[in-house]
């Protein structure tokens, strides 16, 4: 066994070969987490610099990236830090979140997802054939819009798991072909407009004035992370092994108390929650819950890390990616009905132009790797701050839609790069 495989012993030290009794001299690795908690804010501190030595960056750069874009736009225009731009900054970043975060499920396995975008158009000229053409139940029509969604995805999964089609190429010609199936579905209308009040209308243009709402999800959202962490703490240590002790916990818990309520504020000085942003965030904890909590989420990200050693473990590969494809396919048809919502319309272009470049973009942007086995659907929304702020920012200032992209485009290009030489240097360090 190799000495970086030793380091990695759950139990904090490196056994020594034969009866498992450390050899003579021998200094045994000790849990880094363990000389954190003893060590206070020294400790803290330390941990924080061995994570970026050894390239363990998580969320960091992006949320630094995230302040210093603000700050300029800030500083550009005071108009861009108001309650009523960040709050249609909220609303706009959600259909395409939505997307992302499909997206992200297919990145950990390694693979991806080029359909995305002609899907979420399919889905929605689905949903206005349906409700406005045919007078179907706007709640069926929904419905039959995501199981739409989730029928294209699974079929593109199938053909990647089970014949052995290239991810790439089979989602490559999805894009194609469900394009051409969405221009065939609206047929000569080219265009249907949705009601304002109606079902998929009311999803991004209605807010809840009641102040309550917003503090009162802030509130739910406090509790219930502190909730998560106490009693995860207490299973650790129950089990024995290395926990955060409560004072982590509060310290944790206020940081997110913090950003919630200011967030809740600022909603609040405009027209309230809205809805679309709470149907966003609702998604985030379910599918964060689905990924990091169960079993399935277990072996998604299994098959990312290493899909022969998955196989052998006796997961079912063919099955979890057909279902991960299933939810891409799910997701971007929910992002389709959103955008859908937002301009209040279903029409020829919906899917098209640089939608599933930004899909893409803020799922790498927001931290998960394009190599497989390492992200989180938070990525999404993170990815989507930064792209859409960008976006809005620029509005603002009144420059040209040609230097946005540049702009994206570098952002992406240095997500990748970051990822890349994190990955590189956790290798170098003994931690891939």
């Amino acid at each position: 066994m190799s000495e970086t495989k030793l380091s990695k012993n759950s139990e904090g030290t490196a056994p020594a070969p034969g009866n498992g009794t450390a050899a003579a001299g021998a200094t045994p690795a000790v849990d880094p987490r363990l000389l954190v908690r003893e060590e206070g804010l020294a400790g803290y501190w330390t941990d924080f610099k061995r994570k970026m030595r050894t390239g363990e960056l998580g969320s960091v750069p992006v949320v630094v990236g995230l302040i210093l874009i603000w700050a300029i736009f800030q500083m550009q225009d005071s108009a861009f830090l108001s309650a009523e731009n960040l709050s249609n900054l909220s609303v706009y970043i959600v259909g395409t979140g939505l997307i992302s975060v499909g997206i992200v499920f297919v990145l950990l396995l390694g693979e991806i997802d080029l359909s995305v975008g002609s899907v979420s158009g399919l889905a929605s000229a689905v949903f206005a054939v349906l409700a406005v053409n045919n007078g179907v139940n706007e709640w069926l029509a929904v419905v039959l819009a995501l199981l739409t969604g989730a029928a294209v995805g699974a079929f593109h999964g199938y053909f990647f798991a089970k014949i052995g089609v290239p991810a790439f190429v089979v989602t490559l010609a999805g894009l194609l072909a469900w394009n051409g199936l969405m221009l065939r579905v609206l047929g000569t209308d080219g265009t249907i407009n949705l009601d304002r009040d109606g079902l998929v209308g009311t999803l991004s243009n209605h807010y809840f004035t009641d102040i309550a709402v917003a503090y009162g999800t802030a509130a739910v959202a406090v509790g219930v992370f502190f909730a998560v962490q106490f009693l995860g703490a207490r299973r650790r240590t129950a089990a024995g092994i290395p926990a955060r002790p409560l004072s982590e916990i509060v310290v944790r818990t206020a940081v997110l108390a913090l950003l919630a309520f200011g967030a809740a504020h600022m909603l609040n000085q405009y027209r309230g929650m809205p809805l679309a942003l709470l149907i966003f965030l609702v998604v985030l904890v379910a599918l964060d819950f689905v990924l990091k909590r169960t079993s399935y989420g277990r072996k998604v990200f299994a098959l990312g890390g290493n899909t022969e050693a998955a196989r052998r473990a006796g997961i079912n590969v063919e099955l979890v990616r057909i279902s991960v494809f299933s939810i891409a396919g799910t997701m971007a048809a929910f992002g389709g009905l959103m955008i859908a919502s937002r301009i209040l319309a279903a029409n020829q272009g919906a899917g098209s132009g640089n939608l599933l470049m930004e899909a893409i973009a803020a799922a790498v942007i927001g931290g998960t790797s394009l190599f497989g086995g390492r992200g989180s659907v938070w990525s999404a929304l993170l990815g989507m701050l930064v792209i859409g702020s960008i976006a809005n920012g620029m509005a603002l200032l009144g420059i040209a839609a040609a230097i946005q992209y540049m702009i994206t485009g570098a952002v992406l290009l240095a997500a990748v790069v970051i990822d890349s030489v994190s990955r590189r240097t956790q290798r170098s360090a003994g931690r891939s």
